[in-house]
């Protein structure tokens, strides 16, 4: 009853964003399919995030699969507080639909978990965690402009991400390899940054 409709993102002004992406579903059609669901998907600013930067940012993290043998990531929308002129903070946000019932973030996280050996129950795990804003980002603004320690994702969404990995096993992700985009322009024409 009170489940988003396609209806709903209809003249909005935003994407169905996926939080899955479907390129991260590839090992089958059925897999594939069922990231194109309502329930995965959010409002997104279009151009200049999700069609831009979030998809390079989807592609940096499909990346450290080159690195790392596992890898997991976590993703999900955060409605944070702004301070007001009048020195208040409030947390306020757009809501879509007919009825509006479709609340906008304000911004999405992701948490990386990238692990050199999966079978090894104390080996280190590199971690990653990013706070980005529903809106259009320069594809020349550095990745780690967004890093946040873990814990700042945990007090914003009330989800706890890594109180059962003992501090002793985790590394810092951007201390690991190179946390950058890759930016795929149309015309043949790319700039790439290389995971080290």
């Amino acid at each position: 009853m009170f489940r988003a409709k396609l209806a709903d993102y209809l003249r909005s002004g935003y994407d169905r964003g996926h939080q899955v992406p479907a390129a991260d579903a590839k090992w089958s059609q059925d897999a594939m399919d069922s990231t194109f669901v309502l329930s995965n998907m959010c409002p997104q600013v279009g151009e200049g995030f999700n069609r831009d930067y979030w998809a390079h940012f989807e592609e940096f993290c499909r990346s450290l699969t080159k690195k790392y043998e596992s890898v997991r990531v976590i993703t999900g929308p955060l409605y944070l507080p702004k301070q007001y002129p009048d020195g208040k903070w409030r947390v306020s946000y757009e809501v879509i639909g007919n009825p509006a019932n479709v609340a906008v973030p304000t911004h999405f996280f992701k948490i990386i978990y990238g692990e050199e050996s999966a079978q090894s129950p104390r080996g280190r795990v590199a971690l990653g965690a990013f706070v980005l804003p529903n809106a259009a980002i320069p594809n020349t603004k550095p990745l780690t402009d967004f890093e946040v320690p873990v814990e700042a994702v945990e007090r914003a969404s009330g989800c706890m991400f890594v109180d059962r990995l003992p501090a002793d096993r985790r590394k810092r992700l951007c201390a690991e390899v190179q946390c950058s985009t890759v930016v795929r322009e149309f015309g043949n024409k790319s700039k790439q940054a290389s995971i080290q």
